[in-house]
């Protein structure tokens, strides 16, 4: 039996394979409402195989996107928009849906990845961005507005305000961006993070804020649904966040019941040295599986389907997400089920799909005409 295609349990949410779809950001949206690019991104890849299909990265405030064109769930209008792309995903897919909330804090206000990527001036259509401390994510960038205590209590609700529309829409779980360098990765890492108060400094300082934001969502959000988190586990720049201080933080979230722990890294600092390479962060998810026992999720570089099999056949993590490798073959789930002998469910239509040599890949259907 397939190790990939096994099921497994994520609180009250019951998954038939170790397969998501990693949430993606698509900068498609227009004042952060879903658009009809949404609504193809998403039924497309709802039917890849995947067990679970996280929505990308989400802004739970205006000024917490990344760029102009991302996607937000901050008010009325933004959860009216994503509403439809829910029920139609529903009528034709039997993914779980997720959705990943974020900040982007200091890397806010900027260009679209294929307009450049810079920071967007307020007085060129861009906003202030907002920050643990005012210390621009690059020196030639004007500096970020360190957020005070009613400001930190703003954010903190507004993750807690989306989470809330997130269950109305019905979806069946919570991520929350902690990893990349946005609002969250910046109070934990002290390159980005130079305050003084009970938010800065030590290291149980820079986590209060992450955890009080945690905290809050897992309370928000019915108790049979679960909550994970994406981290970056190293910042890969010398004295920054690291595996042993990402450690210690899972193991903080383990008490306050995090389901599982998404682990990526880097993209808090410009200075940063990533060894690429397949599976190149698979190291850091099982370093944190085995230290604290967390459901973890390995990411980055994870392309062919014996590779995610080893993945979790050796125990390195306990599921695996694809991005980039799930846009090259929207069906990539259907072909790595082929050929590890797992099944996957599909739509009735599709059933004429399978190969010949697969004819239960979608497990015991028969598929007839007269």
């Amino acid at each position: 039996m397939s190790a990939l295609f096994s099921p497994i349990e994520l609180r009250g949410l019951s998954l038939p394979n170790r397969i998501m779809v990693a949430p993606m950001c698509q900068y498609s949206a227009v004042n952060g409402e879903a658009t009809d690019w949404h609504f193809t991104h998403i039924n497309s890849l709802a039917l890849s195989g995947a067990a679970m299909f996280c929505i990308e990265a989400t802004g739970v405030e205006a000024i917490g996107r990344i760029t102009p064109g991302c996607l937000g769930l901050w008010n009325e209008a933004c959860e009216a928009a994503l509403k439809p792309i829910i029920a139609s995903v529903r009528k034709h897919s039997n993914t779980a849906i997720a959705i990943q909330l974020a900040h982007a804090g200091r890397k806010a206000s900027s260009q679209r990845p294929w307009e450049g990527g810079q920071l967007i001036p307020p007085d060129e259509g861009g906003w202030q961005p907002e920050a643990p401390s005012a210390v621009p994510h690059k020196q030639d960038e004007a500096p970020p507005r360190a957020l005070d205590l009613p400001g930190l209590a703003r954010v903190r609700d507004a993750f807690v305000a989306a989470a809330k529309r997130a269950m109305r829409l019905g979806l069946d779980a919570v991520e929350l961006h902690c990893a990349h360098g946005y609002l969250l990765h910046q109070f934990l890492s002290p390159i980005s993070n130079q305050r003084t108060d009970q938010y800065g400094g030590s290291l149980q300082n820079r986590m209060r804020f992450p955890l009080e934001v945690f905290e809050a969502i897992r309370a928000a959000v019915p108790p049979e649904k679960p909550v994970g988190i994406k981290v970056s586990a190293t910042d890969w720049v010398e004295g920054g966040w690291d595996l042993s201080q990402t450690i210690e933080l899972t193991k903080e979230l383990k008490q306050r019941g995090v389901d599982w722990i998404d682990v990526s890294s880097g993209g808090v600092s410009p200075k940063q040295k990533i060894p690429l390479g397949p599976g190149y962060q698979v190291p850091l998810a099982k370093a944190i599986k085995a230290e604290t026992g967390v459901t973890t999720i390995a990411v980055g570089l994870i392309t062919q389907a014996k590779q995610a099999e080893e993945i979790i056949a050796s125990g390195k993590a306990d599921m695996v997400a694809l991005a980039r490798g799930m846009l090259y073959d929207p069906r990539w789930g259907w072909h790595a089920a082929a050929e590890l002998g797992g099944h996957v469910s599909a739509p009735p239509p599709y059933w004429r799909a399978a190969p010949a040599e697969q004819k239960e890949l979608f497990g015991n259907t028969r598929f007839g005409v007269r």
